[in-house]
């Protein structure tokens, strides 16, 4: 696929057509005119003549979001939209068939991390508005939607539209002061679960402890970490690093001193159980079990993720949902238009209003409608600390040795490192293998 900038000169005299200035072009499809000059400033870009659009997103309250920015965006540029309901998870599979034959979404939802697959296979335009995204909306957002192409360029390629990440969940019956430092919930946790028998347990903390989704926040916060390269170079693999064996010397500590069980009995269904009857201190989730505690009457709070001892908050991992222009739209200048208008401050704002989802725009973190809402504010704060899961292929090739490098920490007692590096040779090896 080659990348091609193509800036278009706004003026009387001048008509700007072809493909969107400043978007990757797959081969075949550049129809930039003459009139075209690179690297010219532009100042606008306007929707193609005759112009209609296919939007892509899930169904229920995020549906009706999409429906409501469709209204309002046709009111603003006469361009219709039409909204079908397909999954943030399923879309960029559904591209890979849809696009080419150009049955796919103008503007779809996808998951940040097929990002890779998208741009592999020439599916998606990279942001027009990048520069400005890249100072208004979360590091985390912006660093998940982007990738290197072929050429070795990073680029930015999705417009977010909301951010998810965990946190920690504690009740407000049981827990007086929220700690600050780990050191200071062990000693609530261990205080709380004092004195509690087989048939009335007690528990200061649970999470899932072979869920690399969630025990990667104590590897990043000891410097561990994944990939290179900000997690995107799999030719360098960091999760046998000191800061990873930090982070399973931890969880060694937690399941001593505040969670004896076997990762097998620690589901989520049972955490969620042990804090709607009031027998948990404290637990570490996402925004998904905020309304099944409020529909239990827990009387709870959430708080970012204490300090771990050097000093540092655990990063979390983050998940992206983000708009992606297809490359092979006929209306690539209005497809764009969309999604910029679709991820505006406006309309993000009124996405949380109808789907509860977090907005990762920076200036929303001072919106009075947000800051008023201590499980959002809780959350966001989080979110600035946390890391996009890597958006590579290599990626996949990760969970599955990692729970079980945890789980054998965890279970069994196995040295951290040992455990890891066991861990290290699985991942490279299946790195290698899908190389061939």
């Amino acid at each position: 696929m080659k990348l091609k900038k193509t800036m278009g000169i706004i003026a009387s005299s001048i008509l700007l057509v072809g493909l969107l200035a400043g978007c990757t072009q797959p081969k075949g499809k550049e129809k930039a005119s003459k009139e075209v000059e690179e690297n010219a400033e532009v100042k606008e870009i306007k929707p193609e003549e005759g112009a209609s659009l296919i939007l892509w997103d899930n169904g229920g309250a995020e549906a009706e979001w999409a429906n409501y920015v469709a209204e309002e965006f046709e009111k603003k540029y006469n361009v219709p939209v039409e909204v079908q309901e397909v999954s943030h998870t399923d879309a960029a599979g559904k591209l890979e068939t849809d696009g080419p034959a150009g049955l796919g979404a103008d503007v779809f939802n996808a998951a940040h991390d097929h990002l890779g697959t998208l741009v592999s296979g020439g599916l998606v335009y990279d942001n027009y508005f990048a520069d400005d995204y890249k100072k208004d909306y979360m590091d985390a957002a912006v660093k998940g939607t982007s990738f290197i192409d072929k050429d070795g360029e990073l680029k930015m390629y999705g417009f977010p539209i909301a951010i998810e990440t965990y946190a920690l969940y504690y009740n407000k019956d049981i827990v007086k002061k929220v700690p600050e430092t780990w050191d200071e919930l062990f000693e609530q946790g261990k205080q709380f679960q004092e004195g509690s028998t087989k048939k009335d347990r007690k528990y200061g903390l649970m999470m899932e402890p072979g869920n690399f989704y969630y025990t990667y926040a104590f590897m990043a916060g000891y410097g561990g970490y994944i990939f290179g390269n900000d997690n995107t170079n799999p030719e360098e693999i960091g999760i046998n690093s000191e800061g990873a064996i930090k982070s399973g010397e931890l969880m060694k500590k937690i399941h001593s001193e505040l969670l004896p069980l076997k990762k097998e009995d620690i589901t989520g269904d049972v955490i969620s159980s042990f804090f709607n009857e009031n027998k948990l201190a404290f637990r570490i989730s996402g925004p998904w079990d905020v309304k099944n505690h409020k529909d239990a009457g827990i009387n709870f709070g959430i708080a970012p993720l204490p300090k771990l001892d050097n000093g540092e908050t655990p990063k979390s991992f983050s998940g992206i949902k983000a708009y992606y222009v297809n490359s092979y739209s006929k209306y690539p200048e209005a497809a764009t238009l969309l999604a910029q208008f679709a991820s505006s401050e406006e309309m993000l704002l009124k996405r949380y209003e109808m789907t509860g989802q977090l907005p990762p725009k920076n200036s929303l973190l001072e919106n009075d409608t947000i800051k008023q809402d201590e499980v959002s504010m809780a959350f966001l704060e989080q979110a600035q600390n946390a890391v996009p899961m890597p958006n590579i292929p290599e990626m996949q090739a990760v969970w599955g040795p990692m729970e079980t490098a945890y789980t054998a920490i965890w279970n069994d007692g196995m040295d951290p490192k040992k455990a890891l590096d066991a861990a290290y040779e699985q991942i490279e090896d299946a790195i290698s293998t899908q190389k061939k």
